[in-house]
């Protein structure tokens, strides 16, 4: 079948077949291999992508339910080569370690900045509990989110 969607803000094309996980299309198909499947059941969130600004696991999405829609990978975070704020944040505050949950972790947390740009702490908890990290113990992680939010309001971080 014949796959088109906005990946990272570009209009892309690729032939896929019907039972492809957009994981799989983004990683064999595309060549983004920041995205990493590791539960492949849509419950760890290490595959998480944006769909249309939406957090969804791509380890269990048919790739063609993502027909002209718009993807966002950890790729298109970046802008210029210029780390986007929670990008920068995460490694200001450390809340990375061996990195395999971070790109999922990242776009968790800019899903959850756009709706809710001031977060308590305990909403970035109950957001990111989705996602799990076998290293850091979410510490770092919670307050890398703060200084994002910080970041993208202005406040420096």
């Amino acid at each position: 079948m014949d796959l088109e969607l906005t990946l990272n803000g570009r209009r892309q094309r690729r032939d896929v077949q019907p039972w492809t996980t957009l994981l799989e299309a983004l990683r064999d198909g595309f060549g983004l291999k920041g995205t990493k499947g590791y539960c492949y059941s849509g419950i760890c969130g290490a595959c998480t992508v944006l769909v249309n600004g939406e957090p969804v696991s791509s380890c269990i999405m048919p790739a063609p339910h993502a027909q002209g829609r718009e993807i966002t990978t950890v790729e298109g975070l970046e802008r210029d080569g210029e780390l986007h704020p929670i990008q920068r944040a995460f490694v200001e505050h450390f809340g990375l370690q061996c990195g395999y949950c971070t790109p999922g972790m990242l776009l968790m947390a800019r899903a959850l900045l756009e709706q809710t740009p001031e977060p308590t702490r305990e909403e970035i908890i109950a957001y990111m509990g989705g996602n799990i990290c076998r290293c850091t113990g979410y510490a770092r992680i919670i307050e890398s989110v703060e200084a994002a939010s910080a970041l993208l309001r202005g406040g420096g971080g």
